[in-house]
């Protein structure tokens, strides 16, 4: 089988896990036999940032970390045994951001990265030139190799004035809660699809959209032209399986992100944003997963409700496996 994942960062980590447990793969690792089956991660580049000198990916870095078993499972981002020495040092220095802290392990990725980009490689060159280091069993494709950043409009709370600020700044150093007027993927609408995206899921037998950010993750990979083309061509059945269960985000803080759009914190109205196939316009899920007890009524997509709680890697390939039924595949225990 070959499947395409769209995913963001922590979230869309730990589902790839189910997945590739789902199909009978290592979670961790490629592990010591060769599998009939293809993953493809399709992961969102609107969190990068350039931070004291260096190109942060924390999607990419977090489902890489992730998969190839470095990462700090406690927190689901950053390094395991990770030490802040130079983080230490940076802020003896007052150097700015002072509210992003990168650790010692993390530097040497954004280190060989930044050389790399700077060398002239591509984000996608530059992202399996790291793989081949953690061997995440999945492949791991930005949506892009051209820049593209997620600001928010919010109001400065220093000066009250109206602002534009990183998506990272006003998620990480203000913690969401400046109410956001407007969130933009910059610099989607000029970009294109990295190599192998298009392609990817051309040949998918099934299309996967992870419980991730709907805007700033999902959001983002669908900003960029060509994607939803893809999408609405293929012909693998594509089920999404919803971040919100009981009106609540699964992690994070998507419900600040779904009001700046506009758009209810429900399953429903999420299953509602990503539209269906079947209609006229630019939807993309042929099929819905909510979580047992909540309701959706999504025109043109068909919807069940399955236990959507990632509580860990078995629990998550249940809901890997309830996406394949949804799109009529089955995988065989074991396989």
């Amino acid at each position: 089988m070959k499947v395409v994942a769209l995913v963001g960062g922590v979230g869309g980590a730990r589902f790839l896990l189910g997945v590739k447990a789902a199909l009978g793969m290592p979670a961790l690792g490629e592990g010591d036999r060769e599998s009939p089956h293809e993953v493809t991660a399709v992961v969102n580049i609107g969190d990068d940032a350039w931070m004291h000198g260096l190109r942060v990916c924390p999607d990419l870095d977090t489902c890489m970390y992730t998969l190839g078993d470095g990462i700090d499972s406690a927190k689901g981002w950053g390094r395991v045994d990770e030490t802040w020495s130079v983080k230490e040092e940076l802020a003896a220095y007052g150097a700015e951001p002072s509210w992003f802290g990168l650790g010692d392990r993390d530097i040497a990725t954004h280190l060989v990265r930044s050389r790399m980009l700077r060398a002239g490689y591509p984000l996608s060159a530059v992202t399996e030139a790291l793989c081949d280091r953690w061997r995440p069993g999945v492949r791991l494709l930005p949506i892009s190799d051209d820049r593209v950043e997620t600001h928010v409009a919010i109001e400065d709370p220093a000066t009250g004035e109206p602002a534009a600020v990183h998506f990272q700044e006003w998620w990480v150093r203000h913690r969401a809660e400046p109410v956001a007027n407007a969130i933009v993927p910059v610099g989607a609408d000029e970009a294109t699809l990295a190599p192998g995206v298009a392609e990817a899921v051309a040949e998918a037998d099934v299309v996967l959209v992870a419980p991730s950010n709907p805007v700033v993750s999902v959001g983002t990979l669908l900003a960029v032209p060509g994607f939803r083309a893809a999408l609405r061509s293929t012909k693998a059945p594509v089920v999404g399986l919803s971040p919100i269960i009981d009106g609540r985000p699964l992690r994070g803080m998507a419900d600040a992100c779904l009001t700046a759009i506009g758009v209810e914190t429900s399953a429903e109205a999420v299953g509602r944003l990503y539209g269906s196939r079947s209609e006229s316009g630019d939807g993309v899920l042929d099929a819905w997963l909510v979580h047992t007890g909540d309701k959706a009524d999504v025109p043109g997509v068909a919807v069940r409700d399955v236990p959507l709680l990632m509580s860990d890697v078995d629990a998550t390939a249940k809901m890997a496996r309830a996406a394949f039924a949804a799109a009529g595949l089955s995988v065989p225990e074991g396989s």
